[in-house]
This record gives C-alpha cells, sequence and structure tokens, in this order.
C-alpha cells in the first residue's frame, strides 16, 4: 500500500438482506488475528463472515514490528511481498538507541533485531523471511484486500457483535448494524472472538484473564515531524530518552512509523498524574522537550491514552468458541510481541477448524489449539514484562535518582566519559544494563524458537533437545515433533525454495530422502484411511529437491530414509529415524487428527 489511510468500507444494510446468515465460521473482530484467519480460512476455501465494530481499518499506527514467524505466515499465505513492498525493512531497524534528548547527548546504543555483526547470521540462517517496520494501519488493508479477492469469506464493517448462545450443533450470535440500528442474527458451527481487550466474545463464552492490569499509564501520540538529522546515520525503531531533571521512571519513548518523519511518541505517567488527551499544546510541549530541539515543526495527528496490562486468559476456547490475540494475552509493548502472536494464534486455529469442519479431524483437534498456544502466551507475557523493568537498570547505572535536579543529572551525563573510577564503574554498569536488552531486541529464541510440548503432535520417543545457548536470545532449530520446521535453501528445478515453501498452503507434508520410496506407499495408504492427504516431497535424491549446501541434510536429524511429517502451520507433526516404520504413518495420522478407530479409518 502506497498511502497512509485506512480502508473504508460500505456499511452493509442488513435490512436488505436476509435477516438470519449461515456460515461455518463467524469471525468477531477485523484487526490482524481476525484478518489472518479469514485470509488463512480463505486460502484453505472455508466460508466465513468477519463482522468488524468500525467502520474502517486501524486508523492509527498502534502495533508495528513484524517478526520472522510473522513474516513466514505471511508468505503461506501469499501476502508477504505486498507487506515487504509496504514495510520499512530490516536495516532501517538497525538500531535500539538511548539518548537524553535527540538533539542532546546519546546514552547508549546496540545493535537490534538481528542487525548486529554478531547476529545477522543467525537471524539470516533461521528464516527466509526477514524482520520489518510496518503499522497496523497500513498492514490491515493489505490483509483486507487480499481476503476480500479470495472471494470465499464475506468482510462486514460497521458490525457489532452484542450476544451469543451455544449449543450442542454450533452457536448463534445477534449482530447490530451501527448505521442502521437492525439487529440480525448469525449462525455458525464455530465462532473466533479476536475482538481484542475488552472483548466481548470472552466475556459472553464465560472466559476470564489472570495477572496483573495497570502496570502503567501510557498515552500513545501520533505525530509528524522531520527527525531525519538526528537518526540517519543511527536507524532504529526505538529512540529512548531520559530528560535530565525526571524520575527515573520517566521514559520517553520514540517509535519510527515512517523514517523519519512519522513517529509515535509514548508518554508514561505517574498513578496519579492526570492528563487531558485534547490539550495538545500540552501534549506539543512534552514532545519538545523529549526532542531537544525547538525549531523541529510537530504535528498531532492522534492522542490515544491506554493501561499496560500483562494477562493471561486460562482458557483460550468455551465449547465452540476460540478466542485469539488480545483478547486472550495482554502485555507491554516490550519486544514487539502482540501483533505477532495474535496472527500465530489465528494459523494455528485455522487448519484445525478446516479439517473439522470436512469431518476428516474429530472435534479433539480443536482441544489443541489451546493447549499449544496458551503455554506460549504465558511466555511471551512474562518475557515483554521483564523487558520493560529492564529499561529501569539504564538511568540506574546512570546514577540517576528521582530528588536529582536537571543540573545534576546533566552533571552526570558529562562526566559519563571522565577518566575516573566512579565513571569507569558507571560506563561497566551501563554497558551491562544494554547488553540485557538484547532480551528485547534479539530474543530470537522468543519469537521463532517456540515449541509445542502437547497438542497435535506424535512423540517419535526421543527427548526434548537441550540448548547449550539462551533459549531466549537463541533460536535452535530441531525436527523433534512440536517444533517449527527449519529453514534450509533447498533448489526446485533452478528454483530457489526455503522448506517452508515446500510444506504449510494447507497441507500436511512428509519430507524423506534416498531410500525413502517406502514413504510414498505409507502416505497413500495414510490418505486413503484418513480422507487427508499427505504430499510425500523427497530432498537430496536425484528425482527430488536438490540440496545444493548440504543443510538439510545437518540439520534434519533422522536418517535419509527416514522422514519428518509437518504439519499445516509449518509445525513438525512427527518423524522416524528410517522407513522401516514407514507402516505407521496411518496410524500416526489418525491420531493426529483425533480420529476414532471407526472415524479415521475408511
Amino acid at each position: 500500500m502506497s498511502t497512509g489511510e485506512s480502508t473504508t468500507h460500505p456499511t452493509r444494510d442488513a435490512s436488505q438482506e436476509a435477516p438470519h446468515v449461515h456460515v461455518p465460521v463467524l469471525i468477531v473482530g477485523n484487526g490482524p488475528a481476525g484478518l489472518t484467519a479469514s485470509l488463512a480460512l480463505s486460502r484453505y476455501g472455508i466460508r466465513h463472515l468477519v463482522v468488524g465494530k468500525y467502520e474502517t481499518s486501524a486508523n492509527t499506527p498502534r502495533a508495528h514490528l513484524l517478526n520472522q514467524r510473522t513474516g513466514e505466515i505471511l508468505r503461506d499465505l501469499g501476502v508477504e511481498e505486498a507487506v515487504l513492498e509496504a514495510a520499512t525493512p530490516s536495516p532501517l531497524l538497525a538500531n535500539h538507541v538511548f539518548m537524553s534528548t535527540f538533539a542532546g547527548p546519546e546514552v547508549s546504543r546496540l545493535d537490534a533485531y538481528g542487525n548486529g555483526p554478531d547476529r545477522i547470521g543467525d537471524y539470516r540462517a533461521a528464516s527466509p523471511s526477514q524482520m520489518c517496520n510496518l503499522p497496523q494501519h497500513l498492514l490491515e488493508p493489505i490483509l483486507v484486500r487480499e481476503a476480500e479477492r479470495a472471494h470465499v469469506g464475506e468482510l462486514r464493517f460497521g458490525q457489532e457483535f452484542l450476544r451469543m448462545t451455544q449449543d450442542a450443533d454450533g452457536v448463534t450470535a445477534v449482530i447490530a448494524d451501527r448505521r442502521t440500528g437492525q439487529e440480525y442474527e448469525v449462525r455458525c458451527d464455530y465462532l473466533i472472538g479476536a475482538d481484542g481487550a475488552n472483548s466481548r466474545v470472552m466475556e459472553q463464552a464465560g472466559l476470564t484473564l489472570a495477572g496483573q492490569t495497570g502496570l502503567a499509564r501510557v498515552a500513545s501520540i501520533w505525530f509528524e515531524a522531520d527527525l531525519s538529522r538526528y537518526c540517519e546515520d543511527r536507524p532504529a525503531i526505538l529512540y529512548m530518552g531520559a530528560v535530565p531533571g525526571n524520575p527515573p521512571e520517566d521514559g520517553r519513548v520514540f517509535v519510527s512509523i515512517r523514517p523519519w518523519n512519522e513517529w509515535v511518541y509514548l508518554r508514561f505517567f505517574g498513578p496519579d498524574e492526570e492528563f487531558d488527551p485534547d490539550d495538545h499544546e500540552e501534549v506539543l510541549g512534552h514532545i519538545r522537550e523529549s526532542v531537544g530541539d525547538p525549531s523541529v515543526n510537530v504535528t498531532i495527528k492522534h492522542v490515544s491514552p491506554w493501561e499496560v496490562n500483562a494477562v493471561v486468559a486460562p482458557r483460550y476456547a468455551s465449547g465452540r468458541v476460540f478466542c485469539v490475540g488480545d483478547a486472550v494475552h495482554q502485555m507491554p509493548p516490550t519486544n514487539g510481541l502482540g501483533l505477532n502472536s495474535a496472527v500465530a494464534d489465528a494459523f494455528n486455529l485455522c487448519w484445525k477448524l478446516r479439517l473439522v469442519l470436512e469431518g476428516t479431524a474429530g472435534p479433539e483437534l480443536l482441544d489443541t489449539y489451546q493447549s499449544e498456544r496458551l503455554p506460549v502466551g504465558g511466555q511471551i507475557v512474562d518475557r515483554a514484562v521483564r523487558s520493560m523493568l529492564d529499561f529501569l537498570a539504564i538511568p540506574a547505572a546512570l546514577g540517576f535518582t528521582a530528588e536529582q535536579s536537571a543540573a545534576e543529572q546533566s552533571a552526570l551525563l558529562r562526566g559519563l566519559a571522565d577518566d575516573t573510577p566512579e565513571a569507569a564503574e558507571r560506563r561497566t554498569a551501563l554497558a551491562a544494563a544494554t547488553d540485557q536488552i538484547n532480551y528485547q531486541v534479539n530474543a530470537h529464541g522468543v519469537e521463532i524458537g517456540y515449541r509445542y510440548r502437547s497438542g497435535a503432535r506424535v512423540d517419535d520417543g526421543t527427548p526434548e533437545p537441550s540448548q547449550e545457548t539462551d533459549p531466549e536470545l537463541y533460536y535452535q532449530p530441531t525436527t523433534w515433533p512440536g517444533a517449527r520446521l527449519p529453514h534450509a535453501w533447498l533448489e526446485d528445478g533452478r528454483r530457489r525454495v526455503s522448506t517452508l515453501d515446500v510444506v504449510g498452503r494447507g497441507r500436511f507434508v512428509l519430507l524423506t530422502g534416498r531410500g525413502g520410496e517406502a514413504w510414498h506407499d505409507a502416505a497413500s495408504e495414510a490418505t486413503r484411511s484418513t480422507g487427508v492427504t499427505v504430499t510425500v516431497r523427497t530432498i537430496g535424491a536425484a528425482e527430488g529437491l536438490r540440496d545444493p549446501y548440504g543443510t538439510w541434510e545437518r540439520l534434519r536429524e533422522v536418517d535419509s530414509d527416514g522422514c519428518v511429517l509437518v504439519r499445516p502451520d509449518g509445525h513438525v507433526a512427527w518423524r522416524a529415524q528410517t522407513s522401516e516404520v514407514a507402516t505407521e504413518l496411518p496410524k500416526v495420522l489418525a491420531r493426529l487428527l483425533g480420529a476414532t478407530p471407526e472415524r479415521g479409518l475408511r
């Protein structure tokens, strides 16, 4: 998308249609989670209806950082190229900057998002996708456009979910057309609640949240200002200021939306501090103080107060209702995990819904959505909270305290380079505090290394691989069941493809190599007995995909004639060391699908 405008959609007049609608899936909410679900179901050919409360897609930046796992999901859904075309590329996210003000002294800096010389190889080796920065108001129109082009689901904006009832056969939801006031019913087999924080679907389903609310009070201030003179030599998403004379917890956070003219400023408040979002003069004064250059022209575009929460739902589902994204987990914006986890939630759920709706999987398969994604939700909320607290070590290392004046703190900044034992001690503490921020900006293991330890996986009898490096900072590839399939570059003829391009697209794919002929017959039998197609791809044999660098051979962790069975979402479902157990494949697939012997064997 070349513009920053949200997409407006014509409001449907429900009074001109049948008063009741029946679809296999109703999606409530048209943010990233709901739109990902819509696009996935569209690719799988599952009819659905998306209802969104507002007339447009997001009209403010909101979430913005897209990590590699989200890139892989968008790649599978066919929109990665469009997203990258609209996004700020990874090299312009290269730094994380701590400063007093933009115009004032820099405090410290570190390489970010896999751009450092010690990490860039890790990120490039781990995925065919790259991190990028694309604010929500630019991402959502791309997803809307692609979902509408598919002509499988229907997107209705300006439609408010009011209430629902469940029974053994489905869900009946009541929707209101906000323009006309007309209410109508939607009958669906399954309902996805993607309606964000304060989810009405969660409330109606009897689901709750546990954790801490109101950790901090924040205002997101979207503004325009040309700060290129202060950024071009140190490109970053985040510039964090500490204006001398303020308490250590008074962080000033600038988020780059479009380099280097469009920004979101995060302003944090004390518990009793009053704030009027309509007082733009006060807001402008605060921004100008944090920029430190009165000559910069600042234009306020939008001001939105909100609270930082750290909560996770003990249950993600109730009967035929499944909730995703911010509805079930909310966290500080540190690490940028909110939008990314919402996309992954929806992607995990939708392939399972497809198989159940098609009758080739038992409803037990849907239980694995919660058992797989709930532990991930807990992990990312915990990581984001710890990352937020890590920031406090920066002003502490500088020697800042609450009772100091602006002059005293400015003197501490000027004296940081002094050749004294006291300055050396503070520099050592600052280096350690800055290094700790790697757990926010280079948390590669958190972003793509999570493994499903229960759910739609069949154990192969091997222990989960241990990791010698820090599991939050570093991703360790493995084909252990439950892990995401490792990336390796292959060749299909003269076309370069990733292992992640060979799998997915709504399919179960079995990867094997030389001597793995028995898996073809086993896959045919598994397909016949379950009704779910298993596609076999051979890597390394003369008639198959080439492994030109030998990367897959090093990563596969099974013999050449063994197999790695990959789910539609790119996670490993099962693996076998050799082809001696190929006849087990039909039973393994039936178990994965939650099918009883009577239902699973045709």
